[in-house]
């Protein structure tokens, strides 16, 4: 794995975990879970943002196949991979430790990290990185309500709705 990909990798470590804490100082009435659910947004935008910069043809989004990853494919899932290894740690402080929450996280590290060090199949990851993120907003959406108050309501209503919702439409286009 070349050093600027290192770079980034740990620097995303530190800068999870930074706005972690922060958002913990500045929201000390709410939840760790709220907390790590606002990173966890801020994650899956970027991701989504940085992984839709890298794909290099938008007429065949995953081509070329098993291709040598390209530099901009390489940052993006440095990115993803970087909060990956935050979010393992992070939610074994959390109250529930999830044995299957962890073996995600580890499945999900071990694939990134050998797409980075072989350095292919750039777009094939890059799309797995869209679809598996794109829904994560709203998933979060749907819990941050809750504990805003939301519960029960109109707003927490459409949120619950466009969770699927966004799911069945990424399934109906194939990505």
């Amino acid at each position: 794995m070349e050093d600027y990909i290192l770079r980034i990798i740990i620097l995303g470590i530190i800068s999870w975990t930074t706005a972690f804490h922060l958002l913990r100082k500045l929201l000390p009435k709410r939840s760790f879970e709220f907390c790590n659910r606002l990173v966890s947004t801020a994650h899956a935008t970027s991701a989504v943002v940085l992984a839709s910069l890298s794909v290099e043809n938008w007429a065949c989004p995953v081509s070329p196949l098993a291709s040598k990853s390209s530099p901009s494919q390489m940052q993006a899932l440095a990115v993803s991979l970087s909060y990956l290894i935050y979010d393992l740690i992070c939610c074994q402080f959390d109250k529930r430790v999830s044995i299957d929450n962890t073996i995600h996280h580890l499945v999900s590290i071990a694939g990134m990290a050998a797409g980075l060090v072989y350095r292919k199949s750039g777009s094939e990851l890059i799309a797995a990185l869209c679809v598996t993120e794109i829904s994560s907003p709203f998933l979060h959406l749907r819990e941050l309500l809750k504990e805003l108050g939301y519960r029960d309501t109109d707003l927490n209503l459409a949120a619950d709705v466009s969770y699927p919702l966004n799911l069945i439409i990424k399934l109906g286009r194939g990505w």
